[in-house]
């Protein structure tokens, strides 16, 4: 692909900075991208996206992990089409509500019932109040750098957050015991949770899996204290394993927050819990006039049949770990070492001696040139809908920004 041109995209930027703040706000706003990459879409299919200019694009970032089953799924939005023909937003919840509560009790094996919301930062929200609300005590322990959503309590922007918001928020370090058994001594008898990410995903830095004996402790410090410990499985639920992300590491947790990739790109979100934590998610208030949505649900239904029937987990493994040993063929041919870590399902790639983030930026602003939508600082994601042939076309791209980062810094040795 030639050098990309965006008229359409730079007319719409233009419009938008007019009517709406800034012209984007939060984690989509393509200012934080490098050169090139488009603000504005015009549609998906499978695994490609396409902007409004027209220009194609394998798509590595899967609509930042909702789409799990690659854009328009036939057998998802068939089934969401034939729940919009009957109602949508309805007085009151549809049969599709129970059919998805079913269905994730029957697949998550920590789970005794189900609530459902629209955003992860609903389901992060109301599992931290169940939580509260189940042990009558204040105090969740977070993890340092994580991202827990975008609301007073766990907003990584500290603007508009007062002190109080976080009044009773404490933080441990990911994957260190003796920070957590550090943070529970401080916590003393008020410890209502401990959240924990599916794994480390800290934006721009290297990603790490929980070690088996930092989650054994949590699970244990739960145990011993009688807090509720809660996995934000919003970002990775689904993808590393369709019981809950922790089954890789064999503990499980009294509740787990879930979104992104249940519905496949449709609107949902939902708490998973233990029968411990059924009293007090009934008696908390907690709503939404759309979060009962009959088609979400619908299509989340249809989104969990063909994860398993199609062994969806299998695919993306093997094609994510076909992604990594192509990059990291190509780190090696061209002396530019890169580290790849966490699952390989949802790639994450840092260059070596890069503090600035020049070579990654580069690095992706070429591949996107060549049609394929790397991230050069968050984690990426696959999706059933990737083909072999995709990861032939991301490698070759990928051929294309080793040659523009080795020429922003020296090669290595």
């Amino acid at each position: 692909m030639s050098s990309l041109t965006n008229s359409r995209d730079s007319s719409l930027r233009e419009r938008a900075r007019k009517v709406v703040p800034g012209g984007m706000w939060g984690h989509m706003n393509a200012v934080a991208l490098p050169e090139g990459y488009p603000q504005f879409f015009a549609r998906g299919a499978g695994s490609r996206l396409w902007d409004v200019d027209g220009h194609e694009y394998v798509d590595f970032m899967c609509s930042w992990g909702p789409i799990i089953l690659g854009h328009h799924h036939p057998e998802v939005d068939a089934a969401a089409r034939r729940q919009w023909e009957q109602g949508d937003c309805l007085n009151g919840p549809n049969e599709a509500m129970v059919e998805l509560a079913e269905t994730l009790v029957g697949i998550v094996p920590h789970a005794d019932w189900a609530q459902f919301q629209k955003n992860g930062t609903d389901a992060t929200t109301t599992a931290v109040t169940i939580a509260r609300a189940g042990t009558q005590r204040r105090k969740i322990l977070v993890a340092k750098g994580a991202y827990h959503g975008a609301v007073p309590w766990c907003s990584p922007s500290l603007v508009g957050v007062t002190t109080e918001d976080r009044a009773h928020i404490l933080t441990y370090t990911y994957n260190d015991a003796a920070s957590l058994e550090q943070a529970v001594a401080l916590a003393g008898d008020d410890l209502a949770g401990i959240i924990v990410s599916a794994f480390q995903h800290d934006y721009g830095h290297d990603q790490h899996l929980p070690d088996v004996a930092f989650a054994q402790a949590a699970r244990a410090i739960c145990d011993r204290t009688g807090a509720a410990l809660i996995v934000d499985d919003v970002r990775a639920g689904f993808r590393l394993n369709l019981g809950g992300s922790w089954e890789n590491v064999g503990v499980r947790p009294d509740l787990s927050a879930w979104s992104k990739a249940i519905a496949n790109g449709f609107t949902l979100a939902a708490v998973t819990g233990n029968d411990r934590f059924r009293d007090a998610t009934s008696s908390i208030f907690t709503t939404g006039s759309f979060w009962c949505s009959a088609m979400s649900m619908a299509a989340a239904v249809a989104t969990l049949t063909v994860l398993r029937r199609d062994d969806g987990v299998g695919h993306m493994t093997r094609l994510g770990q076909a992604l990594r040993d192509g990059l990291a063929g190509l780190s090696r041919q061209y002396s530019m070492p890169i580290r790849q870590t966490g699952p390989v399902q949802m790639p994450m790639v840092l260059f070596e001696d890069d503090a600035d983030h020049r070579k990654g930026f580069a690095f992706c602003a070429a591949a996107v040139q060549q049609g394929v939508y790397f991230h050069p600082l968050h984690n990426m994601f696959l999706s059933t809908a990737h083909t072999p042939e995709d990861i032939a076309r991301a490698l070759d791209a990928a051929e294309h920004g080793f040659k523009a980062a080795r020429a922003v810094a020296p090669a290595h040795d």
